[in-house]
């Protein structure tokens, strides 16, 4: 069960009293959505982050889910990704490969991850090209009010700074508003070169969750969710904010801590 939860202009919010409660009900989450997705669509197309997301993620490897999705309709994205080798420590491809895609059975085809072997200007113009092509053929939606992709859902962590994706406060590519894939090459975390969704991608998505557990993040997810007034920091995750689709928020009570009382008693 939830520890609390609600709605806010800031969409749904599950605050969990352990993380093992996060883990079941993300499972849930993510098992519903995809089950919805293919018998709405016939496939799933899901975009990934890195950081702790993907453990968090662990449950659907387990019984029951490992046998009642429909893996084989999935189609993985990344909605940011270093610009590495995959093999690399560093890579969010590999942290999902070992974490979840090698333990279910994905169709490898159906992992759309990015070129690591080209600069990360190129690397951007290639993923994005690779997205347009599966628009073309519905394998990913498309916005019915831009001509965005329409991911069936978004996953995304939280940074201590506010960040979503590879999208940092005060970074030119948090205004990108063209392209649906960019690229930055001073992240100010490591490694620097990067590429990321858009602003515009992930608010065009059916189902956009953020993960976000951990008192180091207790302040952004207060800056992200709580009604703090234009004297505070716009920080990224503030950002988020799906035009036609649902925002749900999966917090632990460390990551909740700072969260307003009217927040946490809806």
């Amino acid at each position: 069960m939830a520890l609390s939860g609600g709605l806010n202009n800031r969409g749904e919010l599950r605050i969990h009293e352990s993380l093992d409660e996060l883990r079941t009900d993300l499972a849930d989450y993510v098992a519903e959505l995809s089950e919805a997705s293919v018998k709405e669509r016939g496939v799933f197309a899901i975009a990934l982050s890195g950081g702790s997301l993907i453990g968090l993620m662990g449950k659907l490897c387990e019984a029951p889910y490992n046998k009642t999705v429909d893996w084989s309709k999935w189609y993985i994205f990344w909605a940011d990704e270093r610009v590495v080798a995959k093999n690399h420590a560093d890579s969010n491809y590999k942290l999902a490969k070992d974490g979840l895609l090698s333990k279910v059975p994905i169709v490898p085809s159906h992992v759309h991850s990015i070129n690591d072997s080209v600069s990360a200007e190129e690397a951007a113009e290639d993923y994005e090209f690779v997205i347009r092509q599966l628009v073309k053929t519905r394998v990913v939606s498309v916005s019915e009010i831009s001509d965005c992709p329409k991911f069936d859902l978004i996953l995304l962590g939280l940074g201590p700074d506010g960040h979503v994706a590879s999208l940092f406060p005060n970074h030119s590519a948090l205004n990108e508003r063209e392209e649906w894939v960019t690229f930055i090459t001073d992240s100010p975390k490591p490694p620097p070169e990067r590429i990321t969704f858009t602003m515009p991608v992930i608010n065009s998505a059916s189902n956009v969750a953020l993960v976000v557990t951990g008192d180091s993040k207790a302040e952004s997810a207060h800056l992200a969710i709580d009604d703090v007034g234009p004297d505070c920091p716009l920080i990224p995750a503030r950002m988020v904010q799906p035009a036609m689709g649902k925002l749900v928020w999966f917090l632990d009570k460390l990551a909740a801590s700072k969260l307003e009382e009217s927040n946490l008693n809806k």
